[in-house]
């Protein structure tokens, strides 16, 4: 944002007005003791073009990465525009309020982000967004919970996210709720045949679209086993893959609760955040679930008007009785995913999501040809991630290719030891060809270096190494 200091005149007049003869009259009623000493080895104040040359320098010290890390944050184009909107002072100041009336247009632009959210996955009302993806899921596991009645137990398989199993169990664990983890199958999906009795007597289903592995799994074969035995489904879902994927309210009978990360939609990776998460329903539901609903309507003389139509989530509301106690909704990034989806429009968005697919598919084909390297899902249908199997360490691999600048991946021994060495790739449609082919050109030279070398030689490939 713009910044615009004092001028001398301006803090003089100040003072004259309130009486004061310096600024440090202003706290002479500190005392001296407590008041801290001047700052050493504190440099002179720079000029703003000092400033940025010196913080120009500095970023390009730390490098600029190729990236095929995926696992749950996305690196997408983000029109200029996003933020250029997103950071005017109207937007990038305002918080959800709670005096609705008071700041309309924050509020419609929370209308349309919810309208995009529900025609996106499908079903009939969303929030105005939550605080990041794990634990919008943990909110969908308490709102199905809730809206069952009967059952504590939540099947959430293997295949979801590793990280969101966690943050949900903490948030749940304490509210006596059991989360069953349903196990994965040979080919990195749900194994349904294994399901089916867990489902008996569960109060929901989750349901990843695509998976942690980038695999689609049989979502409406899923939906149907959940309806049928009772419980609900909740639909787990990359937004991006939304616009080209049957959405959660068309899954089979369709989901009740759809939940995801946000941050594909114009939120930069920003080193972890921070993202939202987004959440929507049936109708049916819509009282049970947690945070602020805008609603449009008119006012006394039939001039339309946006208010804050429910607020079930908060405890200064309903205190004890209140759907959950996480109050802060994401209004920033919800505004930024707002501009995002309104500059791509459905047809930008599914563009973007095929050629998310098509650089996967490129980027599948030429690891695929390296001597050693295996798809450890050969036949399963993807998105944009895979997970490759390696025939030497992952670690060593990781840290060689990132000494030629490359981010090769997510290494999959840390929660899922069964598959040995293996690395989750992914590419968006950021990636060129050029960019695919220098990452298979590496990953083969260190891949067949590590087969012929004894361990330790991965240093030959740091130039920054001792």
């Amino acid at each position: 944002m713009p910044f615009i200091p004092h001028t001398a005149a301006d803090t003089a007049a100040m003072l004259e007005t309130i009486g004061a003869a310096s600024l440090e009259d202003l706290f002479d009623e500190i005392p001296a003791g407590l008041r801290s000493a001047p700052l050493a080895g504190v440099p002179e104040g720079l000029t703003e073009q000092e400033v940025g040359r010196l913080m120009r320098e500095r970023a390009a010290a730390d490098g600029e990465f190729l990236t095929f890390v995926g696992a749950g944050a996305y690196e997408h184009h983000i029109p200029a525009a996003v933020w250029e909107i997103a950071g005017r002072g109207e937007f990038y100041t305002a918080y959800t309020p709670y005096q609705a009336e008071a700041s309309q247009g924050t509020l419609q632009l929370l209308y349309e982000f919810q309208t995009m959210i529900a025609s996106l996955v499908g079903l009939d009302a969303a929030n105005a967004s939550l605080y990041d993806g794990s634990t919008a899921l943990a909110e969908a596991v308490l709102m199905a919970v809730r809206l069952h009645g009967r059952s504590r137990r939540v099947l959430i398989p293997e295949t979801v996210h590793p990280l969101y199993r966690k943050v949900v169990d903490t948030i749940v664990s304490a509210q006596s709720i059991t989360l069953d983890v349903a196990p994965m199958g040979d080919n990195g999906t749900i194994d349904a045949e294994g399901l089916a009795p867990r489902l008996e007597g569960a109060a929901a289903l989750v349901i990843p679209q695509p998976n942690f592995f980038g695999c689609l799994e049989d979502v409406h074969a899923l939906a149907a086993s959940a309806r049928g035995a009772g419980a609900l489904a909740i639909g787990l879902v990359n937004p991006v893959a939304c616009g080209l994927l049957a959405p959660p309210g068309e899954w089979g009978p369709g989901c009740d609760i759809a939940v995801g990360e946000g941050q594909p939609l114009g939120a930069p990776l920003s080193s972890g955040g921070p993202y939202f998460g987004f959440m929507a329903c049936r109708r049916e539901h819509v009282r049970q679930m947690p945070g602020r609903i805008v609603g449009r309507t008119v006012d006394a003389v039939g001039r339309e008007a946006f208010t804050l139509t429910l607020q079930a989530r908060e405890q200064h509301i309903r205190r004890s009785k209140a759907t959950s106690n996480i109050c802060t909704n994401q209004g920033l990034l919800a505004t930024a995913a707002t501009v995002h989806m309104a500059l791509l429009g459905p047809e930008g968005l599914r563009r973007v999501a095929l050629a998310s697919h098509a650089n996967t598919a490129e980027l599948r084909a030429r690891l695929a040809a390296i001597p050693g390297v295996r798809m450890a899902f050969p036949d399963t249908p993807f998105f944009h991630e895979v997970v490759l199997r390696l025939p030497v360490p992952v670690a060593e691999v990781l840290r060689a290719l990132e000494a030629q600048g490359i981010l090769g991946g997510y290494a999959l021994g840390e929660y899922y030891p069964g598959l040995g060495d293996a690395l989750l790739v992914c590419a968006t449609e950021t990636k060129t060809a050029d960019d695919i082919a220098r990452y298979a050109q590496h990953l083969e030279r260190i891949v067949t270096k590590r087969r012929l070398d004894p361990p330790c030689a991965y240093k030959d490939d740091n130039p920054r190494s001792p």
